[in-house]
């Protein structure tokens, strides 16, 4: 499918949708916990139905109303079909600690995209702590010990994704001897750490975290069930409040400024970009503003990128983005993907390794192709608003982690016709 974007003023209010990171942390906790959990407002896309099914597959009984998803966990163990991840990363390591920490065998499929994103420091960890485990293309099989581990220690790099210390903080319950994480390099993406804190401890479990989050010692403990309301998105919200800074005024409840999330940090970049931004309790709104360039480094927040870097094409000036090594190991490329789109609008782009340059000037429409990739369709869907005639090839990646987000562009004033290729 693409989507044929049109210029215009956009103007109208969206609400956030939920957060992804949010919803599987919290699906995978109340999974192991005993009892019944209510998980609220969680996201209902591609990514979160992935986790909800491998961890009903493992035995969790997981009812989907339409605000709220109700979750009867414990008693994991691996079923005798395979456990399918499709695209989502986080899925994939999240399960793969917690099958460790399980009875038995355990069989995971995923979509040949995520083949190509690192997976070594998973297998490397597994290897200290006794569990025995294969890769072949994309089939995974993990012999679970239940968690009597060979060693209540593991060392693993912090610089390449914090998936792999999240899916480790999870499993690290459910050893017999607990578990002391060890990072032999600085932590990167630190937020995302500390949300799998966060809801590690509203289901009863504390870890004991050093300050540089190097380092983590958890306890052998139970999981409680909880009560849990997933709040708003700050990556997918991103792109609404890029576009009222680009073509109008866009209203975006649902946000907390307090969140752990990292992606908060676009308000960073708004602001001193020279966005006109108000604030109340419940919504932030963004005014259509003279950009200005700005040299950022998105080492913490680097999911924002494909944003970032087309607000930087429409403002003045040269804009240098930084801190992008792991941007090249998402959907896609996304330091070739978003510079080679951009070029295609007539924007000047010079790709480094990790890092972009972008001249800001006056980007017109151009056919772009997303390569699959819901960050990039979403973004330059914002940049079409401002620019007009933006042809966005595969734009139903977006189900990935945001459903409903044609429908909110369209809410929010943005015009686009949808076709079947």
């Amino acid at each position: 499918m693409k989507a044929v974007i049109g210029k215009g003023f956009a103007g109208g209010a969206v609400a956030a949708p939920p957060s992804k990171s949010y919803t599987i942390r919290a699906l995978f906790a109340a999974a192991m916990a005993g009892g019944r959990s209510v998980i609220r407002n969680p996201l209902a896309a591609d990514d979160s139905e992935a986790a909800a099914d491998v961890l009903s597959r493992l035995g969790a009984g997981i009812e989907r109303g339409a605000n709220a998803w109700t979750v009867a966990g414990g008693n994991l163990e691996p079923p005798h079909q395979k456990l399918d991840c499709r695209q989502s990363a986080a899925t994939l390591r999240f399960l793969a600690p917690v099958c460790a920490a399980l009875e038995g065998v355990s069989r995971i499929t995923f979509a040949p995209g995520l083949a190509r994103r690192p997976m070594a420091p998973l297998f490397e960890a597994f290897s200290q702590l006794g569990v025995a485990s294969k890769l072949a293309d994309n089939y995974f099989t993990i012999q679970g010990t239940g968690g009597r581990f060979k060693s209540n220690a593991v060392t693993l790099p912090g610089n390449v994704s914090s998936q792999f210390v999240s899916g480790l903080l999870l499993a690290a319950p459910l050893a017999e001897a607990g578990l002391e994480i060890r990072l032999t390099t600085p932590a990167e993406s630190k937020d995302y750490l500390r949300m799998t804190l966060d809801c590690l401890r509203r289901f009863g479990i504390e870890v004991t975290p050093n300050a540089e989050l190097t380092g983590f010692r958890v306890s052998r403990q139970e999981y409680r069930p909880a009560d849990y309301t997933v709040e708003g998105d700050w990556s997918s919200a991103s792109y609404f409040l890029g576009l009222g800074a680009l073509a109008g005024q866009v209203n975006v409840s649902g946000l907390s400024e307090a969140s752990l999330q990292a992606d908060r940090f676009i308000l960073h970049c708004l602001r001193r970009m020279g966005a006109a931004i108000s604030t109340d309790s419940k919504t932030i709104t963004v005014s259509r503003s003279r950009l200005k360039a700005i040299d950022v480094d998105l080492n913490e927040a680097i999911d924002l990128l494909p944003t970032v870097a087309c607000l930087a094409a429409a403002a003045e000036g040269t804009s240098v983005i930084t801190g992008l090594g792991r941007a090249r190991l998402k959907e896609s490329d996304r330091i070739s993907t978003v510079a080679g789109n951009l070029k295609r609008t007539g924007i000047a782009v010079v790709e480094g390794t990790d890092c972009m340059t972008v001249t800001g000037g006056l980007p017109h429409g151009a056919v772009v192709d997303s390569c699959d990739d819901h960050r990039v369709a979403m973004a330059f869907a914002m940049l079409g608003a401002a620019c007009g005639d933006m042809v966005v090839l595969g734009a139903e990646c977006v189900n990935k982690t945001y459903p409903g987000f044609w429908e909110d562009f369209r809410n929010a004033g943005g015009k686009v016709d949808l076709q079947i290729e």
